[in-house]
């Protein structure tokens, strides 16, 4: 299921023994462009914490109640590594908080997930990876924080971020949505992580190794339309790229 993070944003988030809050905001790497961590607004729950829920802990995501089902007591989320509110999510803090849920960590391995190309909750799968592999080094970015960057094709800008599309299968970042309203009105098209040629933090920018033409006359995105394969299928051949379903397979 593909889902757009300002429509996640908000979604109640429940443990296993009650309601703690609702999502926030989400946390990615600049890498594989992953979930790595839905942001808890606990509304005076756990007030002075910030809340990391890693995508290991969601059994469910529910759009018709806009729920999302964790697998965690509220206990358990009480007693996890405390993070500051305003700190940013260091290695140390991300190596206590797998130790202490038991996950294995996703910057271990040659997929996007460490050593599975998807979100393996099957713990039989945990065992026999090889844990020496040296790790590579993940960097957190806020999908509130990218949000409103700009868009620039190879010969100029094409408009700015305006919202992510989240796989619920695999947490990835499968489409920036770019609004491209100073420049062809009223058009939004998708634009793949796959296709980013580079990003400058600094300045907010996000660079595109494709022409303004050729993301000009691509399938224009309808907010209201069911994203469908056949219309990710068609997306994908116009810019002649293989699709997510077929990249995903190949360890980096």
């Amino acid at each position: 299921m593909l889902m757009k993070a300002k429509e996640l944003k908000g979604y109640q988030l429940d443990s296993i023994d009650g309601t703690i809050g609702s999502a926030r905001e989400f946390y990615f790497d600049d890498q594989y462009w992953s979930i790595r961590y839905l942001v808890a607004k606990t509304a005076g729950w756990l007030s002075d914490r910030k809340v990391l829920l890693s995508p290991y802990s969601v059994s469910a995501v529910n759009p018709v109640d806009e729920t999302v089902s964790l697998t965690l007591t509220k206990k358990q989320i009480q007693e996890s590594p405390s993070i500051d509110t305003d700190a940013p999510v260091s290695r140390q803090f991300e190596d206590s908080y797998y130790d202490y849920y038991g996950y294995p960590a996703y910057w271990g391995g040659p997929y996007a997930w460490g050593y599975y190309p998807y979100l393996e909750r099957n713990q039989a799968y945990w065992t026999g990876w090889d844990l020496n592999r040296a790790p590579w080094d993940p960097h957190l970015r806020s999908t509130e924080e990218v949000t409103g960057y700009r868009i620039l094709a190879s010969d100029g800008e094409i408009g700015h971020v305006e919202d992510f599309i989240i796989d619920e299968e695999t947490w990835a970042i499968r489409y920036l949505i770019v609004a491209t309203t100073n420049f062809w009105p009223g058009k939004k098209i998708l634009v793949s992580p796959q296709w980013i040629a580079s990003v400058s933090w600094a300045t907010r920018e996000v660079v595109v190794n494709l022409s303004r033409e050729t993301i000009k006359n691509a399938p224009e995105y309808l907010e209201d339309s069911e994203l469908t394969r056949d219309y990710e299928s068609v997306l994908h051949g116009h810019y002649d790229r293989d699709g997510y379903w077929i990249a995903d397979l190949t360890p980096a």
